[in-house]
């Protein structure tokens, strides 16, 4: 068996609920329950007890009325007396928790670490409490009083792409025509629909050129992840050798100035974060060709064009080409790489805390070939995770690939 030492820290099991528009039988925390009992079983494990360590994911006390969550999760999934970490990083929170649980292995701090993760973003509370909440991700003293709400900045970057690069509203509109459906062959999925770029371009007005069908969904869900060293898992996973072994092979993390009136000229169209973290993982786990190593990407899409923009900043196509590719379905199922096979945050949804794990469940699930039907990516080895934070103001990249 490969070990942790060579590869980084291995994937011994994952797990997550189905993501929803309200989850009306359970709370947050027995949805992380759900999500962390389904990890520890795929695992192999009957209780969490070999477990060293837990780091909780969540963004928000407001969505999930609940201060000093953390504890709380750790109690309700096993872990009590063990150290728990509480982790917050915006859209990019369950990527992030992931990151730090690689730390805590590389560091020798943990054997082991249970991910888990959950938010109820959707309609535990109102739309507009949503928004207010939501737009608190943003520089609270100098942008949220200009834009009032994301898709305002959003709007503002790929506008900008769309002048510099001649990108059109009907290249991104095909984003969210691909990822809703291919959320349709997810049964996790929050919503999948049968859509066309004339029925995105139709629906009703956010701020222009972005319409509804443009914008991802806010949902109740939770994920988790186990992660482990090679010792640890030969000694406490016993289904860990009946399928393809999994791990980190590259994690990377940037940040950016959080308000658009102060990024350069040059990179106000692109996440330069983005850039930088991806450089990074990809450095780590040895990719220098992107488009040809990676065989899928679950993308952080909270907008179409924000999923198109990343198609550069990850190097999946070169700069001022996204919306070319997305055109030309090159990410598409069949395509070069496909890129959230999941449904996205569009289709599968995102609950917040949840998000960046949900993404990991994904990619380790088709790289061992266990997702089947429609969205099974044939001889999947490589995926990588990509969240961010604000509009690109924190990002994390996550590259896990087969190993051994």
């Amino acid at each position: 068996m490969t070990t942790s030492a060579e590869s980084g820290a291995l994937v011994a099991g994952v797990g997550m609920t189905p993501f929803v528009g309200f989850r009306d039988d359970a709370s947050v925390r027995d949805m992380v329950a759900e999500a962390a009992r389904a990890a520890l079983l795929d695992a192999g494990l009957s209780s969490p007890s070999p477990v060293d360590m837990g780091v909780a994911a969540y963004e928000s006390d407001h969505f999930n009325r609940q201060l000093s969550l953390g504890q709380v999760l750790s109690d309700t999934v096993g872990l009590t007396g063990k150290p728990v970490m509480r982790v917050e990083g915006g859209g990019a929170t369950g990527a992030l928790a992931i990151r730090t649980a690689l730390t805590a292995i590389r560091s020798g701090e943990a054997r082991s670490v249970l991910v888990f993760g959950g938010e109820t973003n959707g309609r535990s509370v109102d739309r507009t409490t949503a928004i207010e909440i939501l737009a608190l991700s943003a520089d609270f003293e100098w942008e949220t009083p200009v834009f009032g709400t994301f898709a305002a900045p959003y709007a503002l970057m790929i506008t900008e792409h769309m002048r510099r690069y001649g990108t059109t509203a009907e290249q991104f509109a095909e984003i969210a025509v691909k990822n809703r459906r291919m959320a349709l062959d997810n049964p996790l999925a929050h919503r999948g629909m049968s859509i066309t770029v004339e029925d995105v371009r139709s629906s009703a007005p956010l701020s222009d050129p972005y319409r509804l069908f443009d914008a991802s969904l806010l949902s109740d869900g939770a994920a988790a992840v186990l992660l482990a060293t090679g010792d640890w898992v030969e000694q406490h996973s016993p289904t860990f050798t009946e399928r393809p072994p999994v791990a980190i092979l590259g994690s990377g993390s940037a940040t950016d100035r959080p308000r658009l009136s102060d990024r350069s000229e040059e990179m106000f169209p692109h996440f330069a974060a983005k850039r930088k973290a991806a450089a990074r993982a990809y450095r780590e786990a040895g990719i220098d060709n992107p488009p040809d190593q990676i065989d899928l990407a679950e993308v952080y899409d909270s907008f179409s064009g924000a999923e198109l923009q990343a198609y550069e900043d990850l190097g999946l196509c070169p700069v001022g080409h996204g919306g070319l590719a997305a055109a030309d379905g090159r990410f598409d199922q069949g395509g070069q790489v496909v890129v959230n096979p999941s449904g996205g945050l569009m289709g599968r949804g995102s609950a917040v805390g949840a998000t960046g794990i949900a993404q990991a469940v994904e990619v380790v699930s088709q790289i061992r070939d266990e997702v089947g039907g429609p969205r099974q990516v044939p001889g999947a080895r490589i995926g990588m995770t990509d969240t961010h934070a604000g509009v690109g103001s924190l990002s994390v990249v996550n590259v896990f690939g087969r190993v051994g």
